[in-house]
């Protein structure tokens, strides 16, 4: 993949909002394709969503999701929801993030949904949950700050 100039990602960014076709953030993201992380916009909100696969299993014997896994997809959702949600001139930068396990997360798809808690010029607070079956049973949550500027 060709290195991608602050321009072109600003203008991929505008584009994907402007067609609501989130297909191009992921693209530019080698590893969101990796993990085959899709977005899906019921009633305006963005939920990710992680397909069920085998070569995410860490705990052959429950089995259960990596953990890393699961940090990386709680992450990977709340940079989209930036992405999608907030002006952006560059990629936001992860500060911090703190997960929190909640339950062994089964091989089954996996959906995550990020909230702002509060916006700011250079940080951006977030929630991430992410659950399975029951959106009423996280499997995973995390707390997360962005330099958005």
């Amino acid at each position: 993949m060709d290195r991608m100039t602050a321009e072109e990602f600003v203008a991929t960014i505008e584009q994907s909002k402007k067609e609501k076709n989130w297909t191009r953030i992921f693209d530019m993201i080698p590893y969101y394709s990796f993990l085959g992380i899709r977005l899906e916009t019921p009633d305006d909100k963005f939920i990710c969503v992680l397909p069920e696969d085998k070569k995410f299993i860490g705990n052959p014997i429950l089995p259960a999701l990596h953990g890393g896994v699961v940090g990386a997809f709680l992450e990977s959702t709340a940079l989209v929801h930036l992405l999608a949600t907030q002006e952006v001139s560059r990629v936001p930068k992860i500060i911090n993030i703190t997960v929190e396990y909640l339950r062994s997360a089964k091989p089954v798809v996996t959906y995550a949904e990020a909230v702002i808690t509060k916006p700011g010029r250079r940080i951006a607070n977030m929630r991430i949950e992410a659950w399975q079956e029951d959106r009423q049973r996280p499997v995973a949550s995390a707390h997360a700050n962005f330099l958005v500027s």
